[in-house]
């Protein structure tokens, strides 16, 4: 054991020596890099050594390695051999080998949340709200979610069988299926709106995320559409070289997209668009929203500073920081954040001042007293330290507590279950609205159920409570306390009529993905999304697209943080 800490001590002392030797032979802090490391493999040696209680040594310094990175900001992250394959798929690659499904955990069980069309799932009939009892003859009682997960998976032409039980029927169903590679497309969706406007829904930049977006554009462009809406809501970025391509896609050759600056002057490179775009003239709006991210704002921030797009939504999430990976020994690596990114204006929408954590390790936000304003190419003001404002603002959609409870105890997932198995077929999943008496079923299916939540105003009463009787006064308030409450509940009743068509709508995505998987999700909301009615207003009125990327008329940029402008887009 001895021999081999010393080894090791040895080894990571000279691998460090040689890295910054070969990137920064005559720092004067040389000194401080070879002392660190001498003092933490000693350390290590001696726990590993002398601590009471066995210990794990690669366990252990994952976690000091965590700690450590965990410091800097939470892009940077070691992953070592054993999550490689897990990396690869959040980060590089969409394909893996599968049956096609997504699986959430319930009191132990294993239930079948969503089915991806085209796949062996689908193809097999298993639906969403299966029970998985058993796969290939293992039972699943007391097995843990990445075990079940790592067992569904597996090489492609593999023979998987799964032993079910589906809601409604009397005894298990039994199902073999073959595993396929399971390519999960960037693009999510593309297709014509009911006004002429072609829509493109991108979920990632991962690999050929920018082709499958020109594919698609070429498609739509034989409908001649008056206007193109790229939705990237809930987008968490990838790869930056492929939102220019993107963004290479509506602009000229030889135009800068977006420049990296970092500490090691190797990382500061700008990107610039390299080939002549294919819808040059096409009026373009872009989605955006506080889960759009990274990649997603460099796009959006890049097209809104060139004056190419509007971008309609809500304020964007704010990750101007670019990582990349390095390989380490024994197939591990690491990803390190070795730049900001600029968009064309000049600007930074990185939102958390991870160089400056509070006492108690904290991150803030970048002062509004540090927020600088820049000037797109026709000169409206844009700015940094915040992630992308829109230009023009939609008021996002909040779901009252009622309709949270109902989603995350799973009771519309269920009833949606009961419903698909109650109903063999629904109207096209663009127009299925669940009529008046079917959501008295709904009402009524709730009766024996457990939905109780805490409005706001009965955490204020139980806070008055509390008080009152750390004053001793809560007998001379009980009466009107009581009454208070007794309010409340009798509003609570109340609650599945006044927010009916919040959970009405909740209710029929759920169950239009049912019968349409993920396309009828997206189609179904396009009855009731408001930043795709606002852009398409937009797009559909040359003169009010004209008149905001101008900076004119009662269409301007959304200003600057804290005095925002929400456009009233009508319609035109």
């Amino acid at each position: 054991m001895r021999r081999q800490s010393t080894t090791f001590k040895r080894f990571l002392l000279a691998a460090c020596l040689a890295a910054v030797l070969g990137t920064s032979a005559f720092r004067e802090d040389l000194f401080l890099y070879s002392k660190n490391i001498d003092i933490f493999a000693s350390l290590y040696k001696e726990l590993n050594l002398n601590y009471v209680d066995e210990v794990n040594p690669s366990k252990l310094m994952k976690t000091g390695v965590d700690a450590m990175l965990d410091s800097l900001d939470p892009y940077t992250e070691y992953v070592q051999e054993s999550d490689i394959e897990d990396y690869k798929m959040k980060y590089v690659s969409t394909q893996y080998g599968g049956i096609g499904t997504s699986v959430h955990t319930r009191k132990g069980k294993f239930i079948v949340a969503d089915i991806f069309e085209g796949f062996p799932a689908q193809k097999a009939d298993i639906r969403a709200g299966d029970e998985l009892i058993e796969i290939n003859g293992i039972s699943l009682k007391g097995k843990l979610y990445d075990q079940v997960s790592a067992m569904l998976k597996g090489p492609k032409n593999t023979v998987l069988k799964l032993k079910l039980s589906r809601p409604g029927e009397s005894g298990p169903i039994e199902k073999s299926l073959i595993r396929e590679e399971i390519t999960q497309n960037n693009v999510s969706y593309s297709g014509m709106l009911s006004n002429n406007i072609a829509y493109i829904k991108l979920d990632k930049f991962l690999e050929n995320s920018s082709l499958e977006v020109k594919d698609a554009l070429l498609t739509l462009q034989k409908s001649n559409p008056d206007g193109l809406i790229l939705d990237l809501r809930y987008n968490g970025g990838g790869i930056l070289q492929e939102a220019v391509k993107i963004v290479n896609l509506f602009i000229e050759p030889n135009v800068t997209v977006v420049t990296q600056r970092g500490r090691n002057k190797a990382k500061t490179v700008s990107y610039k668009t390299f080939d002549g775009p294919i819808a040059a003239r096409l009026p373009l709006v872009v989605l955006v929203n506080g889960r759009s991210a990274s990649a997603a704002e460099i796009v959006a921030g890049s097209l809104q500073d060139l004056d190419r797009a509007v971008i309609v939504g809500q304020r964007s999430f704010g990750k101007g920081l670019v990582q990349q990976t390095f390989n380490l020994p024994y197939n591990s690596l690491v990803k390190v954040t070795v730049a900001k990114y600029y968009t064309p204006s000049g600007r930074c929408i990185q939102a958390l001042d991870y160089a400056h954590r509070l006492e108690n390790g904290g991150v803030e936000k970048v002062a509004d007293s540090l927020i600088t304003e820049y000037k797109t190419k026709s000169g409206r003001s844009v700015f940094d330290g915040s992630g992308i404002y829109p230009d023009v603002y939609v008021a996002p959609v909040k779901y009252s507590p009622i309709t949270q409870t109902l989603l995350s105890r799973n009771l519309i997932f269920d009833y949606a279950t009961q419903y698909r198995k109650q109903n063999p077929s629904i109207s096209s999943a663009r127009s299925y609205k669940l009529t008046d008496s079917e959501y008295d079923q709904f009402s009524s299916y709730l009766s024996d159920k457990d939905y109780n939540y805490s409005t706001k105003t009965e955490k204020l009463i139980n806070e008055l409570k509390a008080e009152a009787q750390n004053e001793n006064k809560l007998l001379e308030v009980r009466a009107e306390y009581e009454a208070l409450r007794s309010k409340i509940t009798h509003s609570k009743k109340n609650d599945l009529i006044q927010f009916k068509e919040e959970i009405r709508r909740a209710l029929e995505n759920e169950i239009a993905g049912r019968y349409f998987y993920q396309t009828g999700r997206i189609e179904h909301n396009f009855q009731y999304d408001d930043d795709l009615r606002s852009a398409s207003n937009i797009l559909r009125s040359k003169s009010t697209f004209a008149s905001i990327l101008q900076g004119s008329g009662a269409y301007k940029s959304i200003g600057r943080p804290g005095h925002t402008v929400s456009a009233n887009i009508g319609n035109k």
